[in-house]
């Protein structure tokens, strides 16, 4: 491989001057034990979840341009406030980016490892945000012969997440889904489970084109949040589909409760007398996302039986154990190009994710908008 000793790393560091640094910092790529592969990284996704390790808690409002073109910075600021949120990280230069897909490079002497040389594989992990990724031969999944990195780039994180959060409806009792910002990536693929094995769920937007994206595509129950019968619409669905189970990508705001108010409206048409305490028909609302950072408001007016908790990937999969994932794992790899493939707004390389310009277009959290670093681009 080129350039053998070292590779371009993208960097997060947190100073305890108040200061965030996004920068490039050259690694030695370590020649692998017996069990591990070098894989040069050639797609790797930008995730909600990577952001929330890249940027923090800075306020990139204030985001200036510094450094090169060949090697460029971008600095940040930390409001003195939030800085203590972030002590354990302090002045550490941490690599970025959960997941990703490429070539194996490189392999250890093991059978296993030696089996993958010169194949397409998928990867997480973290810091893939990087030219080279060393890692253990059993981390990674071989890609189907055909499958770019490109569209392999993406199968942990969504598709996992995705076929998890129908794991949990039914492990805890529920028969029917609530989804924010379901015109996501990550919305389309529940949509496509969702339809594909016969499950109620009901999407939540906040643009008419979202709505049009989502029906497009199959999606039976689409309320957007904008609209001045949202209330109405969100409580029909409801009745519709008996969904006592939502997943908010949104965090903050209102809408977690609004949602608790429309499943109690529903659940107290089924109440054969009167109770000062509401139904006991349990209500959830796990809160996965952030993409609103305000507080959470809740106003109780939806009794005593519901609950608002927050829901991650990682501790679910432990919980499910490691046969349970393989089996996700394998419908992912089975199904990847149809229920779980993704699509890109634009592919960037490592330098380019440093610009401030296109830092901004892919900050911006926007719904249907997804970008791709190729970091050997």
């Amino acid at each position: 491989m080129a350039n053998e000793q070292s590779g371009l790393q993208l960097r997060s560091l947190m100073k305890n001057t108040g200061e965030l640094e996004l920068s490039l910092v050259r690694v030695p790529v370590d020649e692998p034990g017996p069990d591990e592969i070098v894989v040069r990284v050639e797609a790797t996704p930008i995730n909600p979840s990577d952001l929330g390790l890249l940027v923090g808690v800075a306020d990139m409002s204030t985001a200036k341009q510094a450094g090169n073109a060949d090697s460029p910075v971008l600095l940040g600021t930390i409001p003195p406030k939030v800085l203590r949120l972030v002590g354990s990280r302090i002045d550490q230069s941490m690599p970025v980016g959960n997941e990703g897909a490429g070539v194996v490079v490189k392999a250890g002497a093991s059978p296993a490892a030696q089996a993958l040389l010169g194949k397409t594989v998928a990867m997480s992990g973290g810091a893939m945000y990087a030219q080279f990724r060393k890692i253990k031969a059993a981390q990674v999944l071989e890609l189907p012969p055909g499958t770019t990195p490109a569209e392999g780039a993406s199968c942990f994180v969504n598709p996992l997440t995705a076929l998890s959060m129908v794991e949990t409806m039914r492990r805890e009792g529920h028969t029917a889904l609530v989804h924010t910002a379901a015109a996501s990536n990550l919305g389309q693929m529940l949509n496509k489970i969702c339809i594909k094995d016969g499950i109620a769920l009901v999407n939540i937007v906040r643009k008419p084109e979202q709505e049009e994206l989502l029906r497009g595509i199959g999606a039976k129950y689409v309320c957007n949040s904008s609209s001045a019968t949202f209330m109405d619409d969100l409580t029909k669905a409801l009745a519709a589909t008996g969904a006592t189970l939502a997943f908010d990508a949104i965090g903050g705001g209102k809408l977690a409760s609004q949602i608790l108010t429309c499943m109690e409206a529903v659940a107290a048409t089924k109440l054969t007398e009167y109770s000062r305490y509401g139904s006991n028909t349990h209500k959830q609302v796990y809160i996965y996302g952030g993409l609103d950072r305000g507080p959470t408001e809740i106003t109780r007016s939806f009794g005593f039986a519901w609950s608002v908790g927050g829901w991650l990937l990682t501790p679910f999969l432990q919980k499910l154990g490691p046969e349970g994932v393989q089996r996700l794992r394998q419908r992912v790899i089975a199904e990847l190009k149809t229920t779980f493939a993704s699509h890109y707004t634009k592919v960037i390389s490592l330098r380019e994710a440093l610009q401030l310009d296109v830092f901004n277009a892919y900050s911006k959290f926007s719904t249907g908008e997804k970008y791709l670093i190729n970091p050997n681009a």
